[in-house]
């Protein structure tokens, strides 16, 4: 059951958490709800597999994306130079 929340935010920080939110492609209200399931490590009834919030938003994020195992190895490579 979804319920309607009224909060008191200061406007820059909503402004910024909108533009979060489009950049990942979630709704403002799915962000707030994916940190209080967090924070209360209550699992919501959506998530079948019990993966926390965050990995559940990733999910996909590469469909469509090869990346190889050499290319992989390349940028652990270059990052810990």
């Amino acid at each position: 059951m979804h319920t309607k929340l009224t909060v008191r935010i200061e406007e820059s920080l909503i402004e910024a958490a909108k533009k979060y939110s489009k950049a990942h492609g979630k709704s403002l209200s799915q962000l707030i709800a994916d940190y209080l399931y967090l924070i209360t490590e209550i699992t919501p009834s959506t998530q079948s597999d019990h993966t926390p919030p965050l990995t559940q938003s990733l999910k996909g994020i590469l469909r469509g994306k090869k990346v190889s195992e050499a290319d992989y190895k390349k940028y652990l490579k270059d990052k810990y130079k």
